[in-house]
């Protein structure tokens, strides 16, 4: 058994700021080693800076305030945080489920490849957000101030190619996208270089998961709720899912049958959160272990979200955060423990 912990970060500044900010947090994190390790000592950083420019330029800012707060080039913190040309990720899984009222998910994958810090930003170019970071610079899921929520959720590597992180794309869409419609226009854009389902839906009503891949996108939409979490579902993209998806297919089944039991925010995030759940998992040391369960309410832009077994759960309201009223936590725990789940 170990803790698990979170740093929250709550930023308002310009973006290279932020940058700054969050390199001087992740300066003496071994989190930066295992970036070291992970990464290509180099990419072609002209076309990354392509893509951000036409997409999320303030993202090139942030950029630059990490390389200037650790010291390093900015073609060095290209390499390290852009999320653009990273080598091919096993595993990961992400459950969601999604009604117009609200949004709730669990992040399934291996603490030593867990940023470990949960930001509130508020950006002099972009729109604010909450969620938790990947590779410092990208989100694996949040909620912005338009009201819009989007996560990732691993498909597989077909066709792996050059290209942008699914991580870095929820970033992107969360930072410059205010709807569902948005997001698919800016999804359907970013150059894919694995395949994935985003999970989206706005205050609005809006729902949505985008199916992508490097070759293009599918959007599945139109229902009253949805469920994403690691296969496609559209037919004319299952020769891209993994050969064993029997996992998928079944939290995907037990989540449609949530549908019938007109569940509330609080008891759908405890279904979620819940060590017994057929949608928490322990198996850190394969990739596979719930980290954290992130919910959004639309009606009243609440954040609920907490780390793996952790019996405090910590509520935002997102609205006020952005009108200025910071959160007194700094910090949230959790317990791993491999292989406690029968």
């Amino acid at each position: 058994m170990s803790l698990l912990t979170v740093n929250i970060l709550q930023i308002r500044d310009s973006s290279f700021m932020i940058g700054a900010q969050s390199g001087k947090w992740i300066q003496t994190k071994p989190i930066l080693n295992t970036f070291e390790l992970i990464t290509k000592p180099e990419i072609d950083v002209s076309e990354m800076q392509s893509i951000f420019a036409s997409l999320a330029p303030h993202l090139l800012d942030e950029l630059d305030g990490l390389a200037q707060s650790l010291g390093i080039t900015s073609d060095k913190a290209a390499a390290l945080f852009s999320g653009y040309d990273v080598p091919k990720t096993e595993a990961m899984g992400c459950t969601a489920f999604i009604t117009p009222d609200y949004y709730v998910r669990n992040y399934d994958f291996s603490p030593s490849l867990y940023d470990g810090v949960f930001s509130l930003i508020q950006p002099e170019k972009a729109f604010a957000t909450a969620g938790y970071n990947l590779q410092v610079l990208g989100r694996h899921d949040g909620v912005n101030d338009k009201g819009l929520v989007c996560g990732l959720h691993f498909v597989s590597n077909d066709d792996y190619r050059t290209g942008i992180s699914a991580w870095t794309a929820v970033r992107i869409v969360l930072d410059t996208c205010a709807s569902v419609e948005d997001a698919i226009r800016v999804l359907t854009k970013i150059p894919h270089a694995a395949c994935y389902n985003f999970s989206l839906a706005d205050r609005e009503g809006n729902l949505a998961v985008v199916e992508a891949t490097p070759e293009g996108v599918k959007v599945r939409a139109g229902e009253k709720s949805l469920t994403c979490v690691n296969h496609f579902q559209d037919s004319d993209l299952q020769n891209k899912n993994r050969p064993h998806i029997e996992g998928s297919i079944q939290r995907n089944n037990f989540l449609n049958d949530l549908v019938y039991e007109d569940l509330n925010q609080h008891e759908l995030f405890t279904t979620f959160a819940d060590l017994d759940s057929p949608l928490f998992f322990t198996d850190y040391d394969e990739l596979f272990g719930t980290l954290h369960t992130f919910s959004y309410s639309f009606k009243d832009s609440k954040i609920l979200t907490a780390l793996a077994q952790s019996t405090n759960v910590l509520e935002i309201n997102f609205e006020d955060w952005v009108k200025g009223m910071n959160i007194p936590e700094r910090l949230v725990t959790g317990i791993i423990e491999e292989g406690s789940k029968i």
